[in-house]
């Protein structure tokens, strides 16, 4: 399976991040390694000190497509979620500047928190959804669905025109503003409308 981020989705983290807003989707692969189980910690690696969080709604693809039309697109999910995407900010920077890959900073052993899924039927509007992180008890970061440039269906068919999408592969649809350091012993809380979608700690 593999993970399929999109990046600056939320026109809020563009602006804080002094990027420019994207014509098309940012597309970048996560491999199966960099998947974070939930209830285990979360270890920032040697190679950095400076990760951040992102928390993303995330869907789980269950039927194969390529070339998905937006308006079918539901048809290829039944459940969705939040995650976490860990990302080495100050590595990520530089490979900005110099023109590289993002792979280093975005696909390393366990960037990807995949939470708690649930079924899309249990919520009345994907394009409305809210969701929020929690630091140590407070709120550091919250966003709706409603806020991305492209949605979800949109993002399912733009990805399957250049990915083969299959059955178990995630898609992680991007972050709002908000996002920040993590230090050893903060407790990350992520909810999805009423649901508790993970907990996990930072060693």
């Amino acid at each position: 399976m593999k993970i399929v981020c999109v990046g600056r989705n939320y026109i809020a983290h563009v602006d804080e991040l002094e990027n420019e807003r994207p014509e098309h989707p940012i597309l970048f692969i996560k491999p199966d390694t960099s998947i974070l189980q939930k209830k285990q910690p979360f270890f920032i690696p040697h190679f950095t000190n400076e990760i951040h969080y992102e928390t993303e709604v995330m869907v789980k693809i269950d039927r194969i497509g390529k070339h998905i039309e937006s308006k079918f697109a539901y048809k290829y999910y039944s459940k969705v979620g939040l995650g976490i995407d860990f990302t080495a900010r100050n590595l990520q920077n530089e490979l900005i500047a110099k023109g590289l890959p993002w792979e280093k900073s975005k696909a390393f052993d366990s960037s990807a928190l995949i939470g708690n899924w649930f079924d899309k039927k249990q919520f009345n509007d994907l394009n409305s959804l809210s969701f929020s992180l929690e630091k140590n008890g407070t709120i550091v970061q919250k966003g709706n669905t409603s806020q991305m440039l492209w949605k979800i269906d949109e993002l399912i068919s733009y990805c399957s025109r250049f990915f083969t999408l299959k059955i178990g592969d995630v898609l992680f649809t991007g972050t709002p503003s908000g996002v920040d350091v993590v230090q050893e012993g903060d407790v990350l809380k992520g909810f999805i409308e009423s649901f508790d979608a993970f907990s996990v700690n930072i060693k």
